[in-house]
């Protein structure tokens, strides 16, 4: 008979989680061969160990994962207790050596359940030693399967946090010593401060025995079996983090050097071998071999070395106005962000931000025309060398090319940054003397060079990308892109011949070399048939200088003259319209010049001069008082002091009748003489010359900057009002059409236009051009406008 008191006895022995115990003690050989002999006398090991293992389930579900999460739930009453403070609070107080710290509660809690498994593995090896069947092995489930279906069916939702918090301190004293290592700080000064591993004070760094915990917790995790399933999407984001830190640290701001080869490095020396010493729990560094890498582990590096790719190329893009500010000492830079484009296409981001970026940097009323065009030429050269197709150029430059075409003084900048003196980016270009193709000879080079072609970049949008004009951006140099605002070379010739005219009349000390050579170079860029007129204009000026020395050279020509006359003679065809003003000179001066016009009939012979008084420059001497002053001014100042010289007062009227110049602008330039203590106004309207500089009245209001503006006038009447006046040959014609036909759409009248231009080589224009002109005479109701069409005012 079996004594069934004494074999549960024996029973419970063996398996004292039987009776909800969890010490294991060592049991006699004796017990297990009493339950194995009557058990299988009454064929119930099967049964035992159905019991065995459906008492391990309950204990794993219903003792050890509650106990395990008990540790981070707080209570209501809780909730304010310092012990249950996060990870990070911890740190900042100090107060990881206190055993109610929430990371000692983390490390005790691992401790405690690592102990529990322990107890249920011991059982599981004792039913099978019990059962003395080694197939049984595979018939009971793992103990890990059952922990893990327990754990994580009760997983709290705030317990990524403290994972994310452990593994912080974990990540912290794994690199700290190269931390350390790689750190400019004094050594003096480190010492002052917090720990890097514990941010404790240096004194009282807990960093070994922290380690020492870290190490233990973390093998127990791995012994587990739940590193993976408990810390895998805390670890994640984590490193994501870490990644995104050090980026910051070591990268921004600084793009004279590479930093791609550095951070591949920080990598995989750094980051996977931290990874590697969680997911293998070996017992130091030098213990993590190539080989015993886990197969996981290698994949997470491949997803690690794109994200930080990813997050390298965001923190250069986020940059990369300052990148091309810097450029070409930004090379390197733009050098490391065409790498990471080739792994990951970012084209899209690239080309958003930096267009909202110069948008917001330099599309505003409030930076300068120059300044933009100097940082549009920038973006050229840089985006240039990121991306050789020409695409992210097109549409990152498209707003830029936009607000530029919006301002009156571009292609006066843009022409004074080609030819000024000094370096800049448009005069060096120009002076590389380079031809580029334009327009339908860049893409038929393109296509005869097949073996060079290269696509249009995937991920832009086709809506944006406009290939045709890509293609010549490809070939284009930055001269022609900056021509391309307007889209109209034309324009800038003018442009260009008006800033040379310019400088012709108000220089005295003409540099006919470097405008030759500017000239030359424009003519490789732009050919010569639009330069002609500039030739022309530069043999007038030497033409001129030889005229005036022959007729000043020959005594009989001009006997005793009061000044002496330099003219600039033009060939009036060749030189651009000059600004509708006029001046009436003194008597006395135009004498003088009536007898430089009959020195000049008697040297030519069948031509004589039509004097334009109101352009040029007069070198006067004043003495006034006890004040004598030299000075170069233009003649119209000229003309107002002069008159002075013989009635000590005028008014602003009798001034304007007597030099026919408009009160408004009479009045600025007598303000120049204001400025300088000749004149004062005593009355409105009234000027009066004093005699002392002291003399001065509450009238004058003027600065010397804004007498000195007048200087910057030009002569020459503006593209504008040239291409205005090219257009006015074609209203007679205009005229003829809308009394035929009575009325017609702007387009027809275009065209009509267009054909006769071609047939008797007049002015082309566009039809923009044209709707503009049109509108004008609308407004000075020569026109009607109405329902689309135009026809002749009644």
């Amino acid at each position: 008979m079996c004594d069934y008191r004494a074999l549960w006895s024996d029973v419970v022995l063996i398996f004292p989680i039987l009776d909800g115990k969890y010490p294991v003690k060592n049991v006699d050989e004796k017990a297990y061969e009493n339950v194995y002999r009557h058990l299988s006398y009454v064929g119930n090991i099967d049964r035992l160990t159905a019991i065995i293992e459906l008492e391990t389930e309950s204990i794993a579900r219903n003792i050890l994962a509650p106990k395990f999460w008990k540790h981070f739930c707080l209570t209501s009453g809780e909730s304010s207790s310092p012990q249950h403070k996060s990870l990070s609070d911890s740190y900042a107080i100090g107060a990881l050596k206190d055993t109610n710290a929430l990371f000692s509660h983390f490390v005790e809690a691992i401790e405690e359940l690592y102990n529990g498994f322990q107890c249920l593995q011991e059982m599981k090896s004792r039913l099978m030693q019990l059962s003395k069947n080694p197939l049984l092995s595979a018939k009971l489930k793992s103990i890990q399967t059952t922990l893990h279906i327990a754990m994580l069916a009760q997983l709290p939702p705030t317990f990524n946090s403290i994972v994310s918090d452990f593994y912080c301190l974990h990540f912290r004293l794994f690199t700290k010593d190269s931390y350390q290592a790689s750190t400019t700080i004094d050594s003096e000064v480190f010492t002052d401060l917090p720990c890097v591993g514990c941010n404790c004070d240096v004194e009282q760094c807990c960093c070994v025995k922290l380690s020492e915990m870290v190490k233990s917790s973390n093998f127990k995790l791995f012994e587990l079996g739940l590193i993976d399933r408990l810390a895998g999407s805390a670890l994640t984001a984590l490193i994501k983090l870490k990644i995104k830190e050090h980026i910051t640290d070591t990268c921004l701001g600084i793009f004279d050097r590479s930093h791609l080869k550095q951070l591949e490095s920080w990598i995989n020396d750094t980051v996977m071998t931290w990874l590697t010493s969680i997911f293998t729990a070996p017992k130091s560094k030098k213990d993590i071999l190539p080989e015993k890498i886990p197969d996981s582990v290698q994949a997470f590096k491949v997803k690690l070395t794109y994200f930080m790719y990813e997050t390298f190329a965001q923190n250069v893009i986020s940059q990369f106005f300052s990148i091309i500010i810097d450029y070409p000492d930004s090379t390197l830079a733009i050098d490391d962000l065409r790498i990471c484009m080739e792994k990951i296409d970012m084209r899209v981001y690239l080309t958003e931000s930096l267009r909202s970026s110069l948008e917001a940097r330099i599309l505003h009323p409030g930076v300068n025309t120059m300044d933009i065009l100097t940082g549009y030429v920038a973006a050229i050269k840089a985006i240039r060398h990121l991306d050789s197709t020409g695409v992210i150029l097109e549409i990152v430059t498209a707003p830029i090319k936009d607000y530029l075409r919006k301002r009156n003084d571009t292609v006066r900048r843009v022409v004074t940054a080609l030819t000024e003196e000094g370096p800049t980016d448009l005069s060096e270009e120009l002076a590389k003397g380079e031809f580029v193709k334009e327009g339908k000879e860049a893409g038929l080079d393109e296509f005869s060079n097949w073996e060079n072609w290269e696509p249009d970049p995937f991920g832009i949008d086709p809506n944006i990308l406009h290939i045709n004009s890509s293609k010549i951006i490809r070939s284009a140099d930055i001269i022609s892109m900056v021509v391309d605002i307007y889209g109209s070379k034309e324009l800038f010739m003018v442009e260009y011949r008006n800033l040379m005219a310019d400088r012709l009349l108000s220089q005295l000390d003409f540099n006919s070399e470097k405008e030759i050579r500017n000239l030359e170079l424009l003519k490789i860029r732009f050919g010569e048939s639009l330069l002609h007129s500039c030739e022309v204009m530069l043999k007038d000026v030497t033409d001129s200088k030889r005229i005036n020395t022959h007729i000043h050279g020959d005594g009989n020509c001009n006997e005793s003259p009061l000044f002496d006359i330099s003219a600039l003679i033009i060939s009036a065809q060749f030189w651009p319209s000059f600004n509708k003003e006029s001046l009436q000179l003194p008597e006395e001066m135009e004498n003088e010049f009536k007898k430089f016009t009959s020195a000049y009939e008697s040297y030519k012979g069948n031509r004589t001069l039509n004097w334009r008084t109101v352009t040029g420059r007069v070198q006067i001497i004043i003495e006034i008082g006890e004040r004598v002053m030299e000075m170069t001014v233009p003649p119209t100042q000229a003309v107002i002091i002069y008159h002075f010289q013989k009635k000590n007062v005028w008014t602003l009227e009798e001034l304007s009748t007597l030099t026919k110049v408009p009160q408004s602008a009479l009045r600025r330039r007598i303000s120049f003489w204001q400025n300088h203590g000749l004149i004062s106004e005593t009355e409105p309207g009234v000027y009066s010359l004093l005699e002392k500089e002291s003399e001065k009245t509450q009238f004058e209001d003027m600065n010397i900057t804004d007498a000195d503006e007048e200087d910057l006038e030009s002569a020459m009447a503006s593209a504008s009002d040239q291409r205005e006046e090219e257009l006015q040959v074609f209203w007679s014609y205009i005229v003829g059409m809308l009394t035929n036909l009575d009325s017609m759409p702007i387009d027809r009248i275009h065209q009509m236009l267009k054909l006769f231009a071609s047939h008797s080589g007049g002015v082309e224009f566009t039809q923009d051009e044209l709707k503009h002109f049109l509108q004008r005479k609308v407004r000075e109701h020569k026109l009607l406008f109405s329902g689309g069409v135009y026809q002749l005012a009644k």
